[in-house]
């Protein structure tokens, strides 16, 4: 399973960036994607979870601001970053729970990430 992500760039503080992470290979089903962010000096940490019921979950720091989604038809998963402040300057990971085809369990997988500037 490869996971592609982009969208990052660097952007002024109170703008909007839009990630995107295509999954690909063979996949039987997905039942979790995320993003995730490391920021220099600082651990990776939850930024938006979304599983295949369609729940969606965020990390406090985030919660109003950004919107998790997915096309499930296309195995993408879709980060709407708005207001962005400088402390949301990181590393944009994206992560499944993927069914493979002839695997009874789901396996987990990061992508290469994108980095995502906000100046002030």
């Amino acid at each position: 399973v490869q996971l592609q992500a982009s969208g990052g760039g660097l952007v002024q503080a109170g703008g909007s960036l839009r990630l995107s992470c295509a999954a690909s290979g063979s996949i039987v089903s997905i039942s979790a994607m995320g993003w995730y962010r490391q920021a220099p000096g600082k651990q990776r940490e939850l930024v938006a979870r979304i599983v295949s019921s369609g729940y969606t979950g965020y990390g406090d720091t985030v919660e109003g601001r950004f919107t998790i989604s997915r096309d499930s038809a296309k195995n993408v998963v879709y980060l709407q970053m708005t207001s962005l402040k400088p402390e949301d300057t990181a590393i944009y990971y994206c992560n499944i729970d993927v069914r493979q085809v002839g695997s009874r369990l789901d396996h987990n997988y990061w992508g290469q990430g994108t980095l995502v500037t906000v100046s002030s």
